[in-house]
């Protein structure tokens, strides 16, 4: 799986870089079909914003935004949101298929 951590009109430390990182590679547990996950950490006003695309097999991408003054809760924020997509549509999947 491939990880891409942009910032958008903000310079990334490494720590932020990192632990963004480490938040995406926990996605493929809840969906086995994550292929790439691009996440775009920007500044809006005075507020963080990240979107967190995840490229699945067999879907269009699953698009998760979040705003928060701090940047961890921020992505914290966007990963549950991803997170929760992916397990809905898994679920969606499995009722399917019963």
């Amino acid at each position: 799986m491939q990880v891409n951590v942009v910032g958008k009109n903000v310079q990334l430390a490494s720590e932020i870089r990192e632990y963004a990182q480490e938040r995406a590679m926990k996605l493929p547990h809840y969906m086995d079909r994550v292929q790439q996950v691009d996440i775009v950490v920007g500044r809006d006003g005075s507020e963080f914003a990240c979107e967190i695309l995840v490229d699945v097999e067999g879907h269009k991408d699953f698009v998760a935004n979040a705003h928060d003054l701090d940047i961890h809760a921020c992505i914290d924020q966007a990963h549950d949101r991803a997170v929760r997509q992916l397990t809905d549509w898994k679920d969606r999947l499995r009722d399917s298929h019963q």
